[in-house]
């Protein structure tokens, strides 16, 4: 997997990938990293990438000049010409795109290169997305002055999912797998404050371990994304175990509010 930022500030993108387990999987070759910062494509002496937006309005917008510039020096292609922009993905991050999930991290991950363009200001012009982005990417309902963040939160999401970054096994029982939450996890000292970790976890019983950490599990899905294990339930995600940790769960929540 290769990532392609487009950027006004390629340093702090550049950050990112210098450290980490991101650092150590460039090294050992799984992933690729390339910045282009678009004032090096502006045609001014002052390297001017920005204008007022025609029909006035606050603030101003990226030229599409440079940004298309930029664009094609990574190898972006127009989309009348997709087909040679295969395993090539380019992705526009704005508040106003699809709602970025770990579905859709899932999907980017198996993505041979994504190229990341990071708007600033109003945004792009509607030109550079009519011509060249095959996909508008929010990563929450919120607005954000800086594109690199939004990138670097889809960057951080995707590349721990490609082959060989992390241990299948660690990626297990993350949360959003299986439809659920991940469960609460402990470590040394046995007693903090005056809280202590749970007996079952010191107890060496691989089995009621699993069975704590699954009904912990449903109750922290249920507790903070309820609609999660409604969607679960509508989409067949889980099995009969599950399922009866769910009912148990829920009619013991509704016998507490009756008392």
């Amino acid at each position: 997997m290769k990532y392609t930022v487009l950027t006004l500030f390629p340093e702090i993108t550049d950050a990112f990938f210098a450290n980490s387990i991101m650092a150590r999987a460039i090294q050992r070759g799984i992933i690729g990293y390339s910045a282009v910062n678009i004032r090096d494509f502006a045609f001014d002496r002052h390297k001017t990438c920005d204008d007022a937006p025609y029909g006035g309005g606050p603030g101003m917008l990226m030229l599409p000049e440079p940004l298309c510039r930029a664009l094609e020096s990574a190898g972006a292609e127009k989309k009348g010409n997709r087909e040679q922009n295969a395993g090539k993905k380019v992705i526009y991050l704005t508040p106003s795109g699809k709602p970025f999930n770990q579905a859709m991290a899932k999907e980017l991950a198996r993505e041979n290169e994504l190229i990341l363009v990071c708007g600033r200001y109003e945004g792009i012009d509607q030109r550079v997305i009519d011509l060249y982005i095959d996909e508008e990417v929010s990563v929450g309902d919120y607005v954000l002055s800086s594109g690199e963040v939004a990138a670097l939160a889809v960057i951080d999401a995707t590349y721990r999912l490609v082959d060989e970054v992390i241990t299948p096994e660690s990626l297990a029982e993350e949360s959003f797998s299986g439809g659920l939450l991940e469960y609460p996890q402990y470590t040394r000292p046995e007693i903090f404050d005056i809280l202590k970790v749970p007996d079952i976890l010191l107890s060496g019983h691989h089995e009621n371990i699993r069975k704590w950490r699954l009904e912990r599990r449903v109750e922290k899905t249920l507790c903070n994304r309820p609609e999660l294990i409604r969607r679960g339930r509508e989409q067949g995600l889980f099995n009969r175990e599950i399922n009866s940790i769910i009912d148990r769960q829920v009619l013991a929540e509704g016998d507490s509010e009756n008392e």
